[in-house]
């Protein structure tokens, strides 16, 4: 490589030149250097170019983000404030350094003094965590569902009077509310599920974990009671890579916490609600613009300066925002009727046997569903049956007792819904989705237009009758 100068090793190598040599030059440099350095520090100006982040690209090409030092100190300073770690905490980060989120991470756990580690893959996150025994991690609601997957799965593994009092503690802790929310006799079974089965959750996870930040996408509310119940306070916040990132975020006490939103501003930031539903913001935490995208940026923000977010969203108790679903993944059936596709999917997504899902119906009669399987779910219950099921996908999702669990799974969702909003036909797709195989963006959400792509003759199926 022709434009590499040094090489420099971390580990002492002889003959090699070793990372410490730098350090040594810098600590007996010309004094002149020094002033040259504060100079420059001193004139870099808050409101100055710090980085460029790319989107993840879900909703098309990726945007470069321009973020100024003061979009993103100011904001992991808010996060350090909620977050509160010390120089004892341990923390995984696990988003990739890419993602906003992920830089936040680092940014406030420096800040803390807290020690920073970062997780081998997605796969080892549970080796990991107990590994480094982490009091805290970042996620995205697909690592959180995954993770309850993985617990769910050795529940389903268990006999007789385990079984039952995992899965008893488990609906217990669904109905969890903090601060003494659900009266005295909640709180008396919540601490025996706490001392049965929730405390080996938490041993699986390294037993020390006490915080996690979820944003990214949306998360079931579900999860987040139950793993607050399990003693993993779910501080789940919202905000996009234009607003570096958070917006609101809940806290882990009150009065600035309730579960089922995404919490309450952070200081120096306003919101408001368009007459469209979507979300509005101002403040400290908003971008520049997009890099070398003059119109576009000009697109997203409007004459009196609010960016518009794209999401859609409402107050609850004129403090904490809830996020309903992406502007532009709400579809409209040909009757008119508006489509919200992420509540519908996070609905879907409770049922055990469903891995992940996505909604569709664009201007057609009615909506329907692609869905992905967990199929060790479905291998356990088959099991539990005595079923004998195949183990090769493709083969498994053609079984009729599969395709009639599913169709159990549609219409147990389709009870709770209206009737435009109902699934009327879908069909179980053999593939994982992942950031690997396109599907998923890195830091896992849909990327829909893959999907409706690589799926689309499966979809004029579906419509075609």
């Amino acid at each position: 490589m022709k434009n590499v100068k040094y090489v420099y090793t971390f580990n002492e190598i002889e003959g090699a030149v070793n990372w410490m040599d730098v350090v040594t030059i810098g600590k007996n440099c010309d004094p002149r250097i020094h002033e040259q350095v504060n100079a420059i520090k001193s004139s870099v100006k808050p409101e100055e170019l710090a980085s460029i982040i790319y989107t993840s690209g879900t909703t098309g090409t990726s945007k470069g983000v321009m973020l100024s030092h003061l979009n993103l100190v100011s904001n992991f300073l808010a996060a350090a404030e909620v977050f509160n770690l010390t120089p004892e905490d341990r923390f995984l980060s696990i988003l990739p350094l890419c993602h906003v989120g992920g830089r936040l991470g680092n940014y406030q756990t420096q800040y803390s003094g807290a020690t920073i580690y970062y997780a081998e893959n997605m796969g080892t996150i549970a080796i990991n965590m107990r590994e480094i025994k982490a009091t805290g991690f970042d996620a995205v609601p697909r690592i959180l569902e995954k993770i309850y997957e993985n617990v769910m799965a050795k529940g389903r593994s268990l006999k007789g009077m385990k079984k039952a009092m995992f899965f008893w503690a488990v609906r217990v802790g669904l109905k969890y509310q903090p601060f003494g929310r659900n009266g005295w006799f909640y709180y008396k079974k919540h601490k025996i599920a706490d001392k049965l089965i929730f405390t080996k959750w938490r041993e699986a996870l390294g037993g020390h974990a006490r915080l996690v930040g979820c944003g990214g996408a949306s998360l079931q509310p579900r999860l987040e009671r139950v793993f607050w119940a399990a003693g993993l306070k779910i501080l789940n916040m919202y905000g996009l890579t234009e607003t570096s990132p958070i917006i609101t975020i809940n806290r882990p006490e009150e009065p600035l916490c309730r579960l089922g939103t995404v919490g309450a501003l952070i200081d120096g930031v306003e919101v408001k609600i368009a007459d469209d539903g979507e979300i509005l913001c101002k403040g400290h935490n908003v971008m520049s613009g997009y890099y070398k995208d003059e119109a576009l940026t000009k697109s997203v923000f409007d004459e009196e300066g609010w960016f518009h977010t794209g999401d859609i969203g409402e107050w609850e108790d004129g403090k904490f925002l809830k996020v309903t679903d992406r502007k532009k993944d709400i579809f409209k059936l040909s009757n008119g009727k508006f489509v919200a596709p992420q509540i519908i999917e996070n609905k879907l997504k409770e049922s055990a046997y469903i891995g992940q899902v996505m909604v569709v119906g664009e201007h057609q009669k009615f909506a329907s569903a692609l869905l992905v399987p967990d199929f060790d779910s479905l291998k356990d219950w088959g099991k539990s049956q005595n079923l004998s099921l195949p183990q090769e996908n493709r083969e498994m999702i053609n079984h009729p007792d599969v395709i009639k669990i599913f169709n159990e799974e549609i219409l147990k969702l389709n009870k709770s819904l209206s009737e435009f909003e109902r699934i009327h036909r879908f069909r179980i797709v053999p593939d994982d989705w992942s950031p690997v195989t396109g599907e998923l963006s890195p830091s896992l959400k849909l990327k829909r237009k893959v999907i409706q792509s690589k799926y689309q003759e499966t979809l004029d199926q579906i419509y075609s009758k």
